[in-house]
């Protein structure tokens, strides 16, 4: 066996595969990245779909990686498509469940045969909670699975009782009047950590009169699978989430909060891991230099994530909005934000708007909510949004589309004091008040001084040392991932 082998063979190989859509890649990677400066060879698995919009979006030399961070790809299953969106959800979690077990064991033998792949043989793997089929060709390697859900603590926790709530009746919905009747006020009190929740704030795809729901089959499969895991981990920090994770931890393989990842993440100086980029879109970094001329705290961001869409009416009852608060904004519109055509806005509303206000397709969202000028947050309360909103100590409007958005938001309002729920039937007059109150309003003034104080508590979580997200980071490394000889001291 030459020296090359030999050497691969000292190293510990996490092969990382996040669920194929935008936001569980960028946690993914941010996760991979952290490994890999703990020491780690990095194989990285996106989809072949995925791969072409990286390519696209990032240039042609975006997955090159590095000599120990590498690029993979795998099909999903679906037929060939050749669009820049968002894939089918549903489609693409039955197609992932059904066919992406025997392309990943074909990845892992290829990796495994060191003497031609010239990497070390694959010690763990890190898979997306919701690409848990991994835990099958983990158990046959004889290897540690890591589960990353990037969800919350508390909209995991929705997921996990997702089999309680059928098992008590409260999903099917008997029919399709449940959903208006008021029955989704309904109380649910048993919930640990989440007491007095109500049905419509857990999350979304409960809300079926189908026993056969593909969502709901797949999450509550999902879940079961995830007791068979070394361990759970989540991008949240335990001060945050203190009951639900408590709770989780309980019933679950150990649960190790490590978030928020952007942090911890900070403290690495390595200029080729921060030239490795995530983003299926090409963002526009221009709008940061616009938020530069702009007043500390005096604009509001507007972003609905990679998934949400919405209505042409919608999109003209948020336009007006935003131009009658008169507040100065950064508004994100995907060109598949609206359902069924071009995302194109009145075009009075621009002249309306003129001087005061910027459209995006995208943007590195990361930076703009860390920008000093940005004041507040119209979302659609994706965990990636949230839990970025609390590191920018910005407060939020809260307008979830679908999924544990609707917990996030939840807790946002009714828990951490950081966000104002809008009605799910937006009208250009609660936009309008709602947005004057997050920037300039009296309740704006208080989530501004909560968000602050849950930043602070962000950043003592991944503080070296004596963190509870770094040490328990520092945990699942040593404990659920790699012996611990594998591994750099740091």
């Amino acid at each position: 066996m030459d020296s090359m082998v030999m050497g691969l063979l000292e190293k510990p190989h996490a092969v990382c595969i996040p669920y194929p859509a935008q936001g569980h890649i960028s946690p993914m990677l941010k996760l991979a990245k952290l490994l890999h400066f703990k020491g780690f060879h990095i194989t990285f698995v996106n989809t072949e779909f995925n791969r072409k919009r990286l390519l696209k979006s990032r240039g042609a030399n975006s997955l090159d990686g590095l000599s120990s961070f590498r690029f993979e790809t795998i099909p999903d299953g679906l037929p060939p498509a050749d669009t820049d969106t968002t894939q089918h959800i549903a489609a693409l979690c039955d197609s992932l469940n059904k066919h992406g077990l025997a392309p990943f064991k074909d990845l892992l033998s290829k990796l495994n045969h060191t003497s031609s792949s010239r990497v070390p043989p694959v010690t763990c793997i890190v898979s997306d909670g919701v690409t848990s089929f991994t835990a099958e060709a983990a158990e046959e390697l004889g290897i540690p699975v890591v589960l990353f859900w990037t969800t919350s603590a508390c909209g995991f926790m929705g997921y996990v009782q997702y089999r309680n709530l059928i098992n008590r009746g409260f999903s099917p919905l008997k029919d399709v009047s449940y959903l208006t009747s008021g029955y989704l006020d309904t109380i649910i009190d048993w919930i640990p950590g989440m007491r007095d929740i109500r049905l419509k704030d857990l999350p979304s795809f409960i809300r079926t009169t189908d026993p056969d729901d593909i969502m709901v089959n797949f999450l509550v499969g999902e879940v079961e699978r995830a007791q068979k895991a070394s361990a759970i981990i989540l991008n949240t920090f335990q001060e945050l989430e203190s009951d639900v994770v408590n709770a989780l931890s309980s019933i679950l393989p150990p649960v190790y909060p490590i978030g928020p990842l952007q942090l911890l993440l900070h403290q690495i100086d390595n200029t080729d891991l921060k030239m490795i980029g995530s983003n299926l879109w090409k963002e526009e970094s221009e709008c940061l230099q616009w938020l530069d001329s702009k007043e500390p705290n005096s604009v509001v961001y507007v972003n609905f994530g990679s998934i949400t869409v919405i209505t042409p009416d919608q999109l003209v009852e948020f336009a007006w909005g935003l131009a009658n608060s008169n507040q100065t904004f950064l508004w994100v519109i995907r060109p598949d934000l609206v359902t069924s055509e071009s995302a194109i806005v009145p075009p009075e509303f621009m002249s309306e708007t003129e001087g005061r206000g910027l459209l995006a397709s995208w943007c590195p969202q990361e930076q703009v909510l860390g920008h000093p000028s940005i004041g507040g947050f119209l979302t659609h309360s994706g965990w990636n949004s949230t839990i970025e909103s609390i590191c920018g100590s910005v407060p939020m409007i809260c307008w979830p589309f679908f999924a544990e958005q609707q917990t996030n938001c939840w807790f946002c309002c009714t828990q951490w004091g950081i966000g104002m729920e809008m009605d799910s039937d937006v009208k250009r007059d609660e936009v309008e008040s709602l947005v004057r109150e997050l920037m300039v309003g009296e309740k704006g003034k208080e989530m501004k001084k909560r968000a602050m104080e849950w930043k602070k508590m962000s950043e003592n979580a991944t503080a070296s040392s004596d963190g509870s997200s770094y040490i328990n980071l520092e945990k699942m490394i040593y404990q659920a991932l790699s012996p611990k000889h594998y591994l750099q001291s740091t």
